[in-house]
């Protein structure tokens, strides 16, 4: 079994948030998969983002505000 770390990007209204997880490789079927503790920070910080609440995300994620470029 082997460990590796990846950023994980989750997108909600405005906000983009970065997550850092583990995935885990083994020779299961199931391979590349997170550990239930990193699944259920990425639901977390998804949940705080769709309510509005930007500090409760930035204390388990890096947040950044997208906002539209002007073309012409």
């Amino acid at each position: 079994m082997n460990k590796r770390k990846r950023t994980k990007f989750v997108h909600e209204g405005r906000y983009v948030a970065e997550v850092d997880v583990e995935l885990i490789e083994d020779e299961t079927g199931w391979s590349p998969y997170l550990m239930p503790d990193d699944a259920c920070r990425l639901d977390d910080v998804r949940a705080a983002l769709k309510r509005g609440d930007v500090h409760a995300a930035a204390a388990q994620a890096r947040i950044f505000e997208m906002r539209p470029v002007a073309t012409q």
